[in-house]
């Protein structure tokens, strides 16, 4: 066999072992981790969307492969996560509200899968952790411009169910209000549903008809019933001014960002473990902020923005802490 042969296949030979040994390396550092994520609305409802445009995001930058489900039912909501699960995903994000035993047990069965679901309840080691939305300061400083925009003192307030992720941000919004204006009330309705503008509509039209000039639109319809009624209308976790240039004042925006960064970040070093992700929704780490006034700068006094401005300052420093109150929030008795 010529030498020139023998040499030619020993160099190839040595080139094939040192990328068996290199390539494991080069492809564990490129690799995208493979993100699913399971909804049980569309995804263009308020509090889904901000998940969604976070893990969008992320995709964008080439550091996940992300799947997601839309509209799962709570009956089929084990199922799917199973599947994702089974199918080699390594972190699997979504909602445990409806589905807590379900969800949790699921991730006791996939121990090396990370799990991050938006939940009431706490952590579940080695790999459940839980996140929501805890927006609740700037919730605060649009109750404070709500409150001092209205006229007649009355303002309406529409939710989704009354639990906690939905209480407490009504009722910091309702001590914002009060702090500005004490004479302010309230009607407060929950339409039972996560995603029914014609019902939420309905609700508004209601308060409207019984004097509310300002809306808090925590559900989708709400704004529309405002603007046809040439009302007022403080947003909910994302920001819809946009839409509503002559009704929506301002918003408590929710970033998902923070929470979404951290959990693909530790999922991809192998150190993801069961934590609270709630303190990721504050403002402190940009989790949460007050949208800019855009459409309605020059309209709202700016004795009253300076309160607010100040109020914000305050929260950022740690001299005012906003009070999470999970119970139920109540209409003012007339």
């Amino acid at each position: 066999m010529p030498a020139s042969f023998i040499s030619r296949r020993h160099l190839l030979a040595v080139a094939a072992l040192s990328a068996s040994v290199a390539t494991p390396s080069i492809s564990w550092a490129q690799a995208k981790l493979k993100v699913a994520a399971i909804y049980t609305v569309p995804f263009e409802q308020q509090w889904v969307s901000r998940i969604h445009k976070a893990l969008k995001a992320a995709e964008a930058r080439g550091e996940i492969e992300y799947k997601a489900s839309e509209n799962v039912s709570n009956a089929d909501y084990e199922r799917v996560m199973r599947e994702y699960a089974t199918a080699g995903n390594q972190l699997i994000v979504g909602e445990a509200f409806a589905v807590e035993r379900a969800a949790r047990k699921v991730a006791q069965d996939f121990p090396k899968t990370s799990f991050l679901l938006g939940s009431s309840g706490k952590p579940q080691a080695p790999n459940f952790s839980v996140f929501d939305n805890f927006i609740q300061e700037p919730a605060y400083l649009t109750g404070m411009i709500a409150g001092g925009m209205t006229k007649s003192n009355k303002i309406g307030m529409v939710g989704g169910y009354p639990i906690p992720e939905v209480n407490r941000l009504m009722n910091a919004f309702m001590m914002g209000a009060k702090e500005v204006n004490p004479k302010v009330s309230f009607s407060v309705t929950f339409i039972n549903s996560w995603f029914d503008p014609p019902k939420a509509k309905e609700a508004a039209y209601a308060m409207i008809a019984a004097g509310a000039d300002v809306m808090y639109a925590e559900r989708f319809g709400v704004s529309d019933a405002a603007k046809e009624k040439g009302k007022l209308a403080i947003g909910n976790v994302i920001n819809t001014q946009d839409q509503y240039p002559d009704t929506v004042v301002a918003s408590a925006i929710w970033n998902m960002e923070p929470t979404i960064d951290r959990a693909i970040s530790l999922a991809r070093e192998g150190k993801f473990k069961a934590e609270d992700y709630g303190q990721y929704s504050m403002m402190k780490y940009k989790g949460s902020e007050l949208a800019p006034l855009g459409s309605f700068e020059g309209k709202v006094p700016a004795e009253l923005m300076t309160r607010v401005s100040t109020k914000q300052a305050d929260i950022l420093a740690g001299k005012f802490t906003v009070k999470i109150d999970d119970g139920q929030p109540k209409s003012s008795k007339q």
